[in-house]
């Protein structure tokens, strides 16, 4: 792919050694010219003619007036002078075409977009958020990213994701990322009142989206949840708990630190019950379960109102990242769901 600004440099440069040769060969035969001011043609003349002329303005103040010069100017400064054009209109021309095209492809992306998952802020914990999101299986064209840093949104495009650059704050921005239409969306900015106003901004945009937010201070955690959060993480109270658990019990912290790393170790897990599970008591399965989902309650492990597992259930499970024999994903050998191919004309070019 052609960096636009290198492209735009070449037709520069193109455009301005046209002007310049021009100008040569004006003040080269500039005895054939004549100045209606004073009578002489100069450097600055010969390069005040050339402007005038390749850009077709024509004031007659300077011209041609032996046959020579007429010469020169059909044979060589009139193919000049097309070229000159050529250069300016095909550049305007050219993004013109391609703004339009853009412009069309993303409509048609926003068109079909839906159910998607949209994470506001890229730093360190939105780029953690979507390196687990594409650990645990969701595709990576389903995720959107907002964030006003270029540098963030140009990573997020090296990673193949879809950004869209701006305040998370502002309504047409989360409109560009699709929030209207998005089935989770995930907030990690940096300051707890950009999260509670985009919080409030989601939800108003949003009414059915399970939003998930996180925020430094626990002070601000009811406040976001009034603003419309479903789930609030707050992530100083969880790092001083991870570190004071470190300092009672070394091993302790190992362990959390090894749940909370994605694709080593040991990974927490929400997976649906198999078949063969079903009608047996949470302690009998493989997997290590600590939880169940059952018709939108959570029941812990030692729940009396669990009792037998049933068809629906959903199992929360500590399990190792990599399937051993002696250690069966049920999960691993489900087929994937059949999704229709996508046109790459429907696929935004990165950044929005």
């Amino acid at each position: 792919m052609v960096d636009p600004l290198r492209l735009l440099t070449q037709r520069v440069i193109i455009a301005v050694s046209v002007l310049v040769l021009t100008a040569l060969l004006v003040y080269v035969d500039r005895e054939g010219y004549n100045d209606n001011s004073d009578g002489s043609v100069d450097l600055l003349d010969a390069f005040y003619y050339t402007t005038v002329s390749l850009s077709t303005t024509g004031y007659g103040d300077i011209a041609p007036t032996s046959d020579t010069a007429r010469l020169v100017n059909i044979v060589l400064i009139t193919p000049l002078r097309v070229l000159f054009l050529i250069v300016l209109i095909g550049t305007t021309l050219e993004t013109l075409t391609t703004r339009s095209r853009e412009q069309v492809r993303l409509n048609r992306w926003r068109k079909k977009l839906r159910d998607h998952t949209v994470v506001i802020g890229y730093g360190v914990k939105g780029r953690s958020a979507v390196n687990t999101m594409l650990a645990n299986g969701m595709s990576v064209e389903t995720l959107v990213v907002v964030d006003p840093d270029p540098a963030a949104i140009a990573e997020a495009n090296e990673q193949g994701l879809v950004a869209v650059m701006g305040d998370a704050t502002r309504t047409e921005v989360l409109r560009r990322a699709g929030v209207p239409t998005a089935n989770r969306i995930v907030i990690t900015t940096a300051r707890d009142d950009a999260s509670v106003l985009a919080t409030l901004t989601c939800r108003q945009l949003n009414q059915t989206a399970n939003i998930v937010v996180s925020v430094r201070e626990a002070d601000n955690l009811a406040l976001v949840r009034q603003g419309g959060a479903n789930e609030v993480v707050t992530s100083s109270d969880a790092v001083g708990r991870i570190l004071g658990l470190a300092t009672v019990s070394p091993a302790l912290g190992h362990v959390l630190e090894d749940l909370t790393t994605s694709g080593v170790g040991l990974e927490v897990a929400e997976r649906l019950v198999s078949p063969r599970e079903e009608g047996k008591q949470p302690r009998q399965i493989a997997d290590l379960v600590v939880a169940v989902v059952r018709d939108g309650d959570e029941l812990p492990f030692h729940s009396p109102a669990i009792g037998h597992l049933v068809r629906g259930d959903r199992l929360i499970v500590i399990r190792p990242s990599e399937e051993y024999p002696w250690a069966r994903r049920e999960d691993a050998h489900e087929p994937p769901p059949e999704e229709e191919p996508e046109d790459p004309a429907d696929r935004p070019p990165g950044g929005i």
